[in-house]
């Protein structure tokens, strides 16, 4: 490795991503156009120039991350990568020893790492893991099936240690998450598939005995949209392809198909329903590539290849285009990713309306984040509602219903005081005594708040009307939280908080390339948005209006 490549080359380097041209359908084709093994070559350069090859390092051959952590999974990737281009004809490093000898180095790495039980270490979070292991074996395990594909005894000696051991470790180990079962499944199929062991395949039909956990509305139980639902699709397609096990195609189905509905107009995927670290982050189905394409091709399914369209070329694996026959099939004829409805989810708790480029995210419980739009590329993060109410006025509402054509959402706050104790038996107080005897003291001065919302859709976009009653004279504040990069007008810039905006008349306007959002209108009665005891304000431009308790206020949001 260059010492003087700096953090920011590293970076890059760690980041690319493979583009082709298209690759040639027909389903007797036998590898993808050059276009993709020619991108596929570029990454091998830059990875043969992060592989640690000084004999004195205690890296040596693995590669490090964008924070100079030399995980086992980077060794993983180093095989997978030099495996393909190892045995791609068209590539420029087509049989060159050089890369037998890089394997050898990555795979040395990997078992100087591997622990007595036969698992690797996710250096920020998780030792002696066997799930993170699986991770590792997705991709040693297809430049393994690689060779095997090739006929190349030496690479699949050199290889065999590390991943028989690996397989033990599995075999035998625990998991903590719930896409974990699934993980470690795919990871002994594709053991099973190049060092055959029916402890490996026994292992994996034990997890699968649990069954799969997908619900009715096609989520899995961490409704991780943008990260973990693609980590369980595209293991089972895995299983499904190493195995006999072709049933577990199902939930996959059920997924995807369930995908088709929590896409935005511009490919952002929804995210405010995961329970994983993707929850509300920006993404899109890139990671779904390899189980859209099988998907598509052995369903012949038009909706798929249509979801599979925008993925290709930016996102299509050579290594896997070579490992599985089945993906270098015919894709079918696209047919159109439904655009035009209006779905209660009740598992998942959310509402969705899509209007073609316009769609929109109901959360029906306490969630703050009630409500977000997305028109093209003009994107309103969130709408949140908030109150001086005790320290607690944060709305995230406890009731949802729909009727008619009102979506509903309600919660009720109360705020006491407490009145001394006059039992004798509860007196003197020791040191925790407030806490223990809180719930036998008298209330007064017992103050309440009630929450409504209700959204309606228009001719011309939403109305939101918000309102709070009860305890009187408490600020409040809508907060309008922005995509980050858009023009913005007819808001004055906050002269107390950063980033943030107030509409004191009339309406704002957002504006992201072609696409526009207007709403209002403005009104302005204090300064106060980052008001005590609610959520900290999003990152990103947020444009608040202001009043105080009894509050009634109607949001207009117009498409343009």
């Amino acid at each position: 490795m260059n010492p003087e490549m700096n953090r920011r080359e590293l970076m890059a380097l760690g980041a690319g991503v493979l583009a082709s041209v298209p690759l040639r359908s027909q389903a007797t084709g036998t590898a993808p156009e050059m276009g993709l093994v020619e991108k596929h070559d570029t990454l091998v350069a830059d990875k043969l120039k992060l592989q640690v090859t000084d004999p004195q390092s205690r890296w040596r051959g693995g590669a490090p991350n964008a924070h100079m952590l030399y995980h086992a999974r980077e060794g993983g990737e180093l095989l997978e990568f030099f495996a393909a281009a190892y045995y791609h004809p068209e590539s420029r490093y087509y049989k060159q020893t050089e890369l037998v000898e890089r394997m050898k180095q990555a795979i040395k790495f990997l078992e100087r790492y591997q622990t007595e039980d036969g698992n690797t270490d996710l250096l920020v979070t998780n030792f002696n893991s066997p799930p993170d292991t699986g991770f590792v074996i997705h991709r040693a395990g297809t430049a393994a099936r690689l060779a095997k594909l090739n006929g190349d005894d030496e690479v699949l000696g050199m290889m065999e240690n590390f991943i028989r051991k690996a397989g033990l470790g599995m075999a035998k180990g625990g998991i903590h998450t719930p896409n974990h079962r699934w993980v470690v499944a795919a990871a002994l199929a594709q053991i099973h598939d190049v060092y055959p062991d029916e402890r490996f395949v026994k292992r994996m039909e034990t997890w699968l005995a649990e069954g799969i956990d997908i619900d009715e509305e096609g989520q899995y139980v961490e409704r991780s949209t943008g990260g973990y639902n693609a980590t369980v699709d595209n293991a089972l397609v895995t299983v499904a392809l190493l195995s006999e096990r072709k049933d577990v195609l199902d939930a996959v189905r059920k997924n995807l198909d369930a995908m088709s509905y929590l896409l935005h107009s511009n490919g952002d995927v929804v995210t405010e329903i995961s329970r994983r670290q993707d929850s509300n982050t920006r993404q899109t189905m890139s990671r779904y590539w390899f189980a859209l394409r099988h998907m598509a091709i052995q369903d012949q399914n038009g909706l798929y290849a249509s979801m599979l369209e925008p993925l290709e070329p930016t996102y299509m694996r050579l290594p896997q285009m070579m490992a599985y026959e089945e993906l270098r099939g015919e894709l079918p004829k696209s047919t159109p990713i439904p655009d035009n409805y209006e779905i209660d989810y009740p598992i998942s708790k959310i509402t969705r309306i899509r209007r073609g480029k316009s769609s929109a995210t109901l959360m029906h419980h306490r969630n703050s984040r009630w409500f977000a739009l997305h028109h093209g590329k003009a994107v309103i993060n969130a709408v949140r509602f908030s109150s001086a109410f005790f320290g607690k006025g944060q709305f995230s509402p406890a009731k949802y219903r729909h009727e008619g054509d009102a979506y509903i959402f309600e919660q009720r706050l109360n705020g006491v005081y407490y009145q001394p104790l006059t039992d004798p038996d509860l007196l003197p107080l020791d040191h925790p005594g407030w806490s223990r005897t809180k719930g036998k003291r008298k209330l007064s001065e017992v103050c309440n708040l009630n929450y409504r919302g209700e959204i309606r859709e228009t001719e011309t976009g939403y109305t939101l009307d918000i309102e709070a009653s009860g305890t009187p004279n408490s600020p409040c504040a809508i907060e309008i939280n922005l995509r980050e990069g858009g023009a913005l007008k007819g808001v004055d810039a906050s002269p107390v908080e950063g980033d943030s905006y107030l509409l004191k008349s009339g309406m704002a306007e957002y504006r992201m390339g072609e696409d526009v959002l207007r709403f209002g209108p403005g009104q302005c009665e204090h300064l106060y948005t980052q008001i005590r005891g609610a959520e900290d304000k999003l990152s990103g431009p947020s444009v608040y209006i202001t009043g105080y308790t009894p509050f009634k206020y109607q949001l207009r949001i117009e498409l343009g």
